[in-house]
């Protein structure tokens, strides 16, 4: 039996506390407290939707903004998801998904290639000036998606393709994202050694 892929980071600067947890072969199960409500729901998604069990307990600068406890968060969260890979052999390592949610829909793409990159589109304008839960706003959806994608070393796209409502729009691409990490990370028994021409990824 293959041993779990887990990661345990801390980070700490003067904006910021964060100390994470997670396992890549685990059932969802989470418990988050980032004191952003409504980051620790997109966490929660996320976790579930990827089956990654996930704790996260961070403290920061909320007073002045959100801004740096959820980037700093994401950061972490990405650079946990690189060590808990290791070297990726017998990964699927690409994965998609379309998640609705209501009238919103969107789609991510995700490639566990050792190449950060990030195409983030499809947000309605004024999307990112939106408070969601009063202390999130639109424009940190993206920060979070380049936070995870340059620390954990992905190719994501996330296109929403639909969407009125800006927690529809957020949370749709929250677990897709989640779903198309779910696959991209899983262990395939097809799969020898390291999915690539290169021998690395």
């Amino acid at each position: 039996m293959t041993a779990h892929r887990t990661a345990s980071r801390r980070r700490s600067t003067s904006e910021s506390t964060i100390e994470l947890e997670l396992n890549l072969d685990g059932t969802g199960q989470s418990s988050i407290d980032t004191s952003v409500p409504f980051f620790d729901h997109m966490l929660t998604a996320f976790a579930k939707h990827s089956l990654t069990d996930l704790t996260v307990k961070a403290t920061g600068d909320t007073d002045i903004d959100a801004h740096h406890t959820v980037e700093d968060t994401a950061i972490v969260l990405g650079q946990a998801i690189r060590e808990a890979l290791g070297d990726k052999a017998g990964i699927s390592r690409y994965g998609d998904a379309l998640v609705p949610l209501d009238e919103a829909l969107a789609q991510a793409v995700v490639d566990i290639s050792g190449r950060p990159f990030l195409v983030h589109t499809g947000e309605p304008a004024g999307f990112e000036f939106h408070r969601i839960g009063g202390h999130f706003t639109g424009s940190l959806v993206r920060h979070v998606f380049e936070a995870i994608t340059l620390n954990a070393g992905l190719t994501v796209h996330v296109n929403v393709i639909a969407g009125r409502d800006p927690h529809h729009i957020a949370e749709a691409e929250f677990k897709a994202f989640a779903r198309a990490f779910r696959q991209a990370k899983a262990l395939d028994p097809l799969v020898s050694g390291i999915p690539s021409t290169k021998g690395a990824l």
